[in-house]
């Protein structure tokens, strides 16, 4: 699949040729997940109505849900104001997280933040 030049064109990538994609549940508006598209990943998730990623460990394109079952059903793809990142809403069947957590930011917790006011 090639993905559509207009959309292509507006793309700002990394070294490597990808995207950071940002996905979030469509009704909650919860930020699930991060994961990384090249072209190809994005033109399949756009015409596909699945998330694509690109695995940057095993060097291989990979859908949620083909091995647990935890779909990602695209809602709306939208691309930031200077083309590095994708907002992807979607509706998620079971857990985003390969832990089984709903969101991969459950497992890690907050971090301690020093606001201005305290320094």
């Amino acid at each position: 699949m090639t993905l559509d030049a207009s959309v292509a064109s507006r793309l700002k990538r990394n070294e490597d040729g990808l995207v950071a994609a940002i996905i979030q549940h469509d009704d909650t508006k919860k930020v699930l997940m991060l994961g990384w598209m090249d072209d190809e990943a994005l033109s399949r998730t756009l015409t596909e109505g699945r998330v694509t990623f690109w695995s940057r460990s095993r060097q291989e394109y990979w859908r949620k849900g083909d091995t647990s079952g935890h779909y990602q059903w695209v809602k709306s793809v939208e691309i930031d104001c200077d083309g590095d990142a994708l907002l992807i809403a979607v509706d998620q069947v079971g857990a985003a997280c390969h832990t089984g957590k709903t969101s991969c930011f459950d497992e890690g917790g907050p971090l301690q933040c020093i606001s201005r006011e305290n320094r």
